[in-house]
């Protein structure tokens, strides 16, 4: 039988350097489709202007190049998608199953100071749905009045639309039924843009005919609302593999906040790519 092709991508967000484990997932990535004469794509996640910068976007084109990767051109920029998103949410709101959220961190953060037993999902705490209870009137009343609001999924609408018996397989864990309460009702718009990290990646990961979401098991919450949203929007569902993290010399997980040791900074320091590789290439 034919192996099929993989589309798989890397979809990093500017707002830093890259370090060992973006390199990790991107050679993962790169791999996957280059085993199956598919396609490796890069995508630019520069939705947040706050944090995303052009200089930073460089350094990933110039790291990944230095690590010897080749990706489809041109690249995908979410900051250039907002038309499409803004499709994808008018259909939802159709749908019926987007709600607007007017609460602030602290009005969440206080709700669930006082549930001591409050779900949280890899995002935090899960909303309590204080604002699926408004009426229409106090709707319109804040929203007659400025006060500032996201888009919230209705997990009880959206599983009235597509059932309970929606499915996405995992090649690390096997096939896996959605479950809702993993992620709660999660914002799909933020109150600053009219999308979010899940609406974006879904809308982009069709447009791009990926089928094979490569990505750190951390977002393997991620993917039960990422398939709700494909299942609301009519789009296919990919496979997923969720990878494993790389960690440093005390197992804790390498991430961004904590000021890694960069690719740059490797590659300025004098290391060649090569040993940068044979390093990662041990992980797989």
């Amino acid at each position: 039988m034919t192996q099929k092709a993989f589309n798989t991508r890397f979809a990093p967000s500017p707002t830093g350097n890259l370090h060992l484990g973006h390199g990790y997932s991107a050679l993962f990535a790169a791999r996957k489709a280059q085993e199956t004469d598919g396609k490796f794509i890069l995508r630019i996640e520069n939705i947040d202007d706050g944090r995303c910068s052009t200089e930073a976007e460089k350094g990933i084109y110039d790291d990944l190049s230095w690590l010897g990767l080749n990706w489809d051109k041109p690249v995908m920029r979410q900051s250039e998608r907002m038309d499409a998103y803004k499709a994808a949410l008018v259909t939802l709101l159709e749908k019926g199953v987007l709600y607007p959220c007017f609460c602030s961190r602290k009005d969440i953060q206080n709700a669930i100071d006082d549930d001591l037993n409050a779900p949280h999902s890899f995002e935090g705490p899960i909303y309590p749905k204080t604002c699926l209870h408004l009426s229409q009137g106090e709707i319109d009343v804040k929203m007659a009045t400025g006060v500032p609001y996201a888009l919230r999924l209705n997990s009880e609408k959206a599983e009235a639309l597509i059932g309970r018996d929606l499915t996405w397989f995992d090649r690390e864990k096997g096939e896996q039924t959605v479950d809702l309460s993993v992620m709660g009702d999660f914002v799909v718009a933020r109150k600053d843009i009219a999308t979010s990290y899940h609406l974006a990646v879904v809308v982009d990961d069709a447009a791009q005919g990926i089928n094979l979401v490569t990505r750190g098991v951390d977002l393997f919450p991620a993917t039960h609302a990422q398939v709700v949203l494909q299942a609301l929007l009519g789009y296919p569902t990919p496979e997923y593999w969720h990878h494993k993290l790389i960690t440093d010399d005390n197992g804790t997980r390498i991430a961004k906040r904590d000021n890694p040791l960069t690719l740059k900074q490797m590659r300025q320091s004098g290391m060649s790519a090569q040993d940068v590789l044979l390093w990662l290439e041990k992980e797989f």
